[in-house]
């Protein structure tokens, strides 16, 4: 007696291969578009960081953490003024400053602008905000052969590092008004990367100025 065997069908086969394409093209395009927000995330933090900047400037005249008059218009909660030289913390900060167990000049800076309203949050804080990537803003006296007054998103793969110096500049790490670099403990140094790399674990501070 002949046994018979089941199995799939060609038609069932191409059924399941058409259900796991579909399937996998959802992923990739729900990680597309994380990805694209979080681009849209970190460059809206570096504009609103300009504007809150320039409007405490042009309310106080003074740039926030460095002002030093900012201990006697705030007292509840608390402050420390800065020493008013015109310069937010020592000129070229070299590595990425821990709010938690530093008070500066560039971690009062935040709280200055919670306390004047200009950016949001709890305004006892001087931590840094953090940003999409879940990195943190850092806001110093030139980075990366930058001058002036910079602010830096750390924690950025090359996809999102890349994408936001095209966005604001030439899209090349070691050139223009952003930059960006993977070696993250030498912000006071120009940038030696010479392109973006996406490779899943590399991760770039990108710094812009003000």
């Amino acid at each position: 007696m002949k046994n018979s065997q089941g199995g799939f069908t060609l038609v069932e086969i191409a059924i399941v291969l058409v259900i796991i394409g579909l399937l996998l093209g959802g992923v990739l395009k729900g990680q597309e578009l994380i990805t694209q927000a979080k681009i849209r995330n970190v460059a809206n933090d570096l504009n609103g960081m300009s504007a809150a900047v320039y409007g405490y400037q042009d309310r106080y005249k003074k740039f926030p953490g460095d002002d030093n008059d900012a201990a006697t218009r705030w007292t509840n909660p608390a402050t420390v003024s800065g020493d008013g030289n015109g310069a937010v913390g020592a000129a070229g900060q070299a590595t990425v400053i821990d709010c938690t167990t530093t008070d500066n000049e560039n971690c009062r800076f935040w709280q200055h602008l919670r306390l004047s309203g200009f950016v949001g949050g709890d305004s006892a804080s001087k931590l840094a905000p953090q940003n999409a990537a879940g990195g943190i803003l850092q806001v110093q006296n030139g980075a990366l052969g930058l001058s002036a007054l910079t602010i830096c998103s750390t924690n950025l793969s090359g996809k999102i590092a890349n994408a936001i110096d095209a966005q604001f500049d030439d899209g090349k790490p070691n050139t223009g008004t952003v930059r960006g670099t993977s070696n993250v403990a030498a912000l006071n140094a120009a940038p030696t990367d010479t392109a973006y790399v996406d490779d899943g674990s590399t991760v770039y501070v990108v710094c812009k100025t003000l």
